[in-house]
């Protein structure tokens, strides 16, 4: 069965344990192969993925035998919000690959996945602002899925905040000016 497939059968089946509020999804001592397979379906770049991540996310309890390190720092040092646009929940989902791949001993062979499904969280939040704006927080999704491909941590600068400040800006008269026609 393709690993793909694997993955979203193994994310929708601990979803569909978690909304059906049945027994722990963890009735016995939890394996690092269970652990393992858990971390992966909630950290892959689908929608799908994050998703079940969010629905575990409320609901830790749940997972409590897990051990799963949910702490965050959202977007570190950068802003959650920047200009408005919303990555919190985009930087946490982040953080917790990063904390818990790193606590299992596997972090480097599933780094350059974790920032890719950061970068598609980013764009998913971005989809969801108006096509005159939405540049303005692509650019932005760019610069933090580039930080921390390098840098591991997302770190902008001011001039990079600048600029799609002035995206934002000019997405913003453009659709001033298409509502008044």
């Amino acid at each position: 069965m393709p690993r793909r497939l694997l993955t979203a059968l193994a994310a929708g089946t601990f979803a569909v344990l978690a909304i059906l509020g049945s027994a722990s999804p963890a009735a016995a001592a939890v394996t690092p192969e269970q652990k393992l397979a858990v971390l992966s379906s909630w950290t892959q770049t689908s929608a799908g993925s994050y998703n079940a991540w969010n629905s575990a996310r409320t609901n830790q309890g749940a997972w409590a035998d897990y051990a799963f390190n949910w702490t965050t720092d959202y977007c570190s040092s950068s802003p959650d919000n920047p200009l408005g646009f919303d990555f919190e929940l985009s930087c946490y989902r982040h953080d917790f690959g990063y904390r818990n791949y790193k606590a299992v001993s596997q972090f480097d062979p599933n780094k350059a996945r974790l920032d890719s499904a950061f970068y598609e969280d980013l764009r998913r939040s971005c989809a969801t602002y108006n096509v005159f704006v939405r540049p303005a927080c692509n650019s932005l999704a760019w610069t933090y899925y580039q930080a921390v491909r390098v840098f591991g941590s997302v770190i902008i600068s001011q001039s990079d905040l600048d600029k799609a400040a002035e995206l934002k800006a000019d997405g913003e008269r453009r659709a001033a000016a298409a509502a008044a026609r």
